[in-house]
């Protein structure tokens, strides 16, 4: 998941005061960051280092990531004419650096790669609210107010998003994810209306040319509409039973997911009895990527994620420790 190696203290020592917007800049940091969780778990695929606002932070938009907040935009869009401050991101001219950490990585790993952008909703949200949200309550009245600037603001994002990862795939990602994370704010019907037709825009862009992964927290209601946007994996969080996602679904789609990060901070043995119950239901399922049902959290231990590997690489049917 996500944010594997902020919990290292490999990470903190090689991680100086810069932001991670300056830091993606560096591709040798990026890779390196990107290659620690790998070395120290020995999971089955890396995860670009990066993060979701890295684009429109490199078309211009005043971003910045605030520690213990996230992202906080200078000056939030919330007119027709902050549409101007977007334009189409040319990767190789805007991110070069993201595609040559993905060249770099390329080099040295021996297990699959896995790029990543954020959703257009999301992104959304956070150019609108100006920064983390729990309401939502300005990109909510933008939509219902105004749907012309609403729905341009989502195509302009779209297009960014798919730019990113198909210059990912081409710098050799070997699958990409979508990471929608807010939308479980949403009401089917208004996640249906205005935030499915973009993502759909970019998961069949992306089409057969990489593995589609698609994620958000706090979607068990929206599972059915987000499987139909164009994915083959179904990322599932923790508040959803995998038993659940997959009678909603389907057995068309891989399910990722899905153990609660604050279980691995409780220590390896109620984690393991946790990921033992997720590796039955997703056996069961029939097509189940292990994970995490979110990021991992800064206070966790590495030494129980690296026991919770190996448990789930040596796991049997009916083993629950």
């Amino acid at each position: 998941m996500r944010q594997a190696g902020r919990s290292l203290p490999e990470y903190r020592a090689i991680r100086t005061n810069d932001s991670i917007l300056e830091a993606v800049k560096d591709p040798e940091l990026a890779a390196e960051v990107t290659l620690q969780p790998v070395r120290r778990y020995g999971v089955d695929a890396a995860i670009l280092f990066s993060d979701i606002v890295v684009p429109v932070s490199a078309i211009g938009v005043d971003i910045e990531i605030v520690a213990g907040r996230g992202p906080v935009v200078a000056e939030p869009f919330r007119y027709a004419s902050d549409l101007a401050r977007l334009r189409p991101l040319e990767p190789e001219v805007d991110t070069p650096y993201v595609i040559e950490t993905v060249k770099l990585l390329k080099k040295e790993l021996s297990v699959p790669l896995i790029g990543f952008a954020g959703a257009p909703f999301t992104v959304a949200s956070y150019l609108i609210e100006g920064g983390p949200s729990r309401n939502f309550t300005h990109t909510k009245a933008l939509m219902h107010t105004d749907e012309t600037t609403w729905f341009a603001l989502m195509d302009q994002l779209s297009q960014i998003a798919l730019s990113s990862l198909q210059s990912q795939i081409t710098a050799g990602a070997d699958a990409i994810q979508l990471f929608d994370s807010w939308a479980g704010a949403l009401s089917r019907a208004d996640y249906e209306y205005f935030v499915l037709p973009a993502t759909r825009r970019v998961l069949e862009g992306i089409g057969e040319s990489a593995p589609r992964i698609h994620f958000g927290v706090g979607t068990g209601e929206l599972l059915e509409l987000m499987a139909g946007a164009g994915t083959d994996v179904l990322g599932v969080d923790w508040r959803t039973s995998l038993t659940d996602a997959s009678a909603r679904v389907g057995h068309r789609y891989a399910l990722q997911g899905n153990l609660d990060p604050a279980v691995v901070i409780a220590g390896i043995e109620p984690a393991k009895v946790e990921t033992a119950r997720i590796l039955e239901e997703g056996a069961r399922h029939g097509g189940h990527i292990f994970n995490l049902g979110h990021g991992v959290l800064p206070e966790t231990d590495p030494g129980v994620l690296a026991e919770l590997v190996s448990f789930v690489h040596e796991w049997e049917p009916g083993t629950t420790r």
